[in-house]
């Protein structure tokens, strides 16, 4: 896929730029394209996501000429200048820009605006946790209120833990579980290592020690994924305590609304 673009039409949206690029680097920035109509139509027709920092109406009026169908057309995004809504307008399930809509908006702190009428998308969150052997459940608990604080989350807003098949009989690990009234779901190491690269750091010492190169990001990535139905991101990646790893991830499951 080649790389999505971001258009720009005030100073506002500008400044709003800086921030969508910290949150996604791969995207290239163009500010008042000249002639704007024939930037954006060309993007489009090259298969290029879109995040539209316009009104609505100027992207619909835009595109309207270059629309194909939902199943071949780049996902668009339409944002205010000041970052506050975020609506995916083409492209929604098919294409992705509702689960992308998702990742903005958690991002810049926004509000998504939904508007398919025929599924909604609700928000996976599973905490991977690695720990040494018979760490005390009270140790995990404080990484993981480090991770949750650092997401703006609290623990009643994750769906479950998961961790690694060696550690389904770690009791502190049961406990916490148990405690926060979470599922835990653990996979063997093999699996794990499907997520080999999206780890930020691969570890040969605890790959030695349970056969993969990392637990809680690797843990948390697979488990959201299977929860959901479909490809998870790390919303926090790992952050390391005296005895515990704790990592956060997330996938957008697709709900009904019939």
């Amino acid at each position: 896929m080649t790389a999505p673009l971001l258009v720009t039409l005030t100073d506002a949206g500008a400044r709003l730029a800086e921030r969508l690029q910290q949150a996604e680097p791969g995207l290239e920035h163009a500010h008042r394209p000249s002639p704007f109509s024939d930037c954006v139509r060309e993007a489009f027709q090259a298969g290029r996501p879109l995040i539209l920092v316009t009104a609505t109406g100027i992207a619909v009026r835009t595109l309207a000429p270059v629309i194909g169908d939902k199943k071949h057309d780049p996902p668009v995004l339409v944002l205010d200048q000041g970052g506050r809504y975020v609506i995916p307008l083409l492209s929604g399930h098919e294409g992705g820009a509702n689960a992308w809509g998702h990742r903005i908006a958690d991002a810049l702190g926004a509000e998504l605006v939904i508007t398919t009428a025929s599924a909604y998308t609700h928000p996976v969150r599973i905490a991977g946790i690695g720990c040494e052997r018979d760490c005390p459940g009270a140790s995990m608990e404080a990484v993981l209120d480090e991770v949750l604080a650092k997401a703006g989350l609290r623990a009643t807003d994750l769906d479950g833990l998961a961790s690694v098949d060696v550690k389904a009989d770690e009791p502190g690990l049961l406990a916490l579980a148990e405690r926060l009234d979470l599922p835990l779901t653990t996979y063997p190491a093999e699996r794990l290592r499907d997520h080999e690269a999206a780890l930020t750091e691969q570890s040969e010492h605890v790959y030695e020690a349970v056969g993969c190169y990392g637990v809680a990001e690797a843990a948390a990535l697979t488990a959201a994924e299977a929860l959901a139905g479909q490809p998870g991101e790390l919303t926090v990646p790992k952050i390391k305590g005296q005895r515990a790893t704790v990592a956060l991830a997330c996938a957008y499951r697709e709900v009904n609304d019939d």
